[in-house]
């Protein structure tokens, strides 16, 4: 699968911003989608995910209540909506896809994810 991000940018604290993951190159096969993000010094970290049915979603601790996970299955894109942003949650953030038959699950490690995006930068600051 071919996986592009969109929407990062810089911000001030407590502005929103839209990131989009746009998906190609799959058929029906199911999929988990999970957004993940990577500061300067730091590892990897899990954001959010979202399973193949939908129904399991999954937060990051600290994005709870600012952050949501959608999709749009007509436009095989996902989508991390971003609101009160802090500095805190300056990184590269990537979208990453799970080929599964585990229909109702996601995961917030990056195994068992096999396909990447190249990443968008977000920036919080005045």
């Amino acid at each position: 699968l071919q996986l592009v991000e969109s929407g990062g940018g810089l911000v001030q604290p407590g502005g929103s911003l839209r990131l989009a993951c746009e998906i190609s190159g799959f058929s029906r096969d199911p999929i988990a989608v999970g957004w993940f993000r990577q500061a300067p010094g730091k590892e990897r970290e899990g954001v959010a995910c979202i399973s193949f049915t939908g129904h399991n979603i999954q937060y990051l601790d600290s994005v709870k209540d600012r952050f949501t996970i959608s999709r749009d299955n007509a436009k095989n894109t996902y989508y991390l909506q971003m609101n009160g942003l802090k500095p805190e949650d300056t990184a590269l953030y990537y979208c990453a896809s799970e080929l599964t038959s585990a229909q109702a699950k996601c995961e917030m490690t990056a195994p068992p994810y096999d396909d990447w995006g190249q990443g968008t930068q977000v920036t919080v600051s005045l």
